[in-house]
C-alpha cells in the first residue's frame, strides 16, 4: 500500500487544500491529512475543530483519513509507515522553504517529498489571507467550502 501524509495547520481548510488532497488521493492508496500542532502558532480553531472540518470536507474520498501530530513530521512518518510527504506549492517562495524541509526530512529518515503545484485558481490562496479578508468583511465564499465558511464567519462573530 502506498501511503502519503499531507501536513498543515488547516486553520481553516481551503479549496486549495482540497484540490491538493483530491489530486493526492488519486496517486496514493491512502492519504493522511495531518493537522500539525504548533504551540507557537495562534490559531482560530482548535485541533479537534480543524480535524472535524477536514473529516467533513474530505468524506468524498474513501482513502483519505485525518489525524494530528505534535513533533517532527518524519517521526510521524516512521511511526505510521509512511514513505511520502505531499506538499502544495503556490509560488517560488514556497519552493525555497519547502525544498530545505524536504532535504532535511530525507536526510533524517529517507522519506521523500512530492511537490504538487497549486492549480492556478488557488495559487494565491492561504488560510491566513482568508482569515484576514473575512475579518474585515470581505467575501471569501469562493475560497472555502460553504460549511467551512459558515464556521469561519461564526467564529469571527464570536471574537468580535
Amino acid at each position: 500500500m502506498t501511503r502519503a501524509v499531507y501536513p498543515g495547520s488547516y486553520d481553516p481548510v481551503t479549496n486549495g487544500h482540497l484540490d491538493i488532497i483530491g489530486r493526492a488521493a488519486h496517486l496514493f492508496d491512502e492519504v493522511v491529512v495531518a493537522v500539525l500542532i504548533n504551540k507557537n502558532k495562534r490559531t482560530l480553531f482548535s485541533v479537534e475543530e480543524r480535524q472535524d472540518m477536514l473529516r467533513e470536507v474530505t468524506s468524498q474520498w474513501d482513502n483519505v483519513r485525518v489525524d494530528s501530530w505534535h513533533g517532527l513530521l518524519v517521526d510521524y512518518c516512521r511511526e505510521n509507515n509512511i514513505k511520502a510527504i505531499v506538499k502544495g506549492l503556490r509560488a517560488v517562495s514556497d519552493y525555497d522553504y519547502e525544498l530545505q524541509m524536504a532535504q532535511m526530512n530525507h536526510q533524517l529518515t529517507g522519506v521523500d517529498t512530492l511537490f504538487m503545484q497549486a492549480s492556478p485558481q488557488y495559487s494565491f490562496l492561504a488560510s491566513s489571507l482568508v482569515k484576514e479578508v473575512a475579518t474585515y468583511g470581505g467575501d471569501v465564499s469562493t475560497l472555502l467550502p460553504a460549511s467551512i465558511e459558515k464556521r469561519l464567519q461564526q467564529r469571527l462573530a464570536e471574537t468580535r
